[in-house]
């Protein structure tokens, strides 16, 4: 016996999740997460290496008490900020839209179009 929210295709989550503007979305969105994820991630496990493998470079002195380590060590901190205020620009300019029309379509329950609007 099939619920009230499903459909000739399955539940209306389904529908959605196999639509073509669903797809997109998601495209738009791994094109973006994945990269970002891997430059945090290679920039990160840099900081990593170069602290466990390169302590003479990592204690170069910069200035009176600031090292390249300290230096390094506090541009994770930035990076984050730079990656989080990079991502709501991203989120507000192509992803909150259309995130937006999928959840009108989901909570309407009429997945196959996508034109309706709460």
């Amino acid at each position: 016996m099939s619920s009230p929210a499903e459909g000739p295709a399955g539940t209306v989550y389904q529908q959605v999740q196999a639509s073509p503007e669903f797809r997109a979305f998601r495209t738009r969105l791994r094109r973006y997460v994945f990269p970002m994820t891997a430059i945090f991630l290679a920039w990160y496990l840099a900081f990593v290496g170069l602290a466990s493998y390169a302590p003479g470079f990592m204690s170069i002195r910069v200035g009176e008490t600031i090292t390249v380590g300290l230096l390094v060590g506090l541009g994770q901190f930035v990076s984050t900020f730079v990656i989080t205020t990079l991502y709501v620009r991203f989120a507000e300019r192509e992803i909150d839209g259309p995130a937006a029309e999928l959840r009108a379509r989901i909570e309407t329950g009429l997945a196959g179009t996508p034109e309706v609007r709460a």
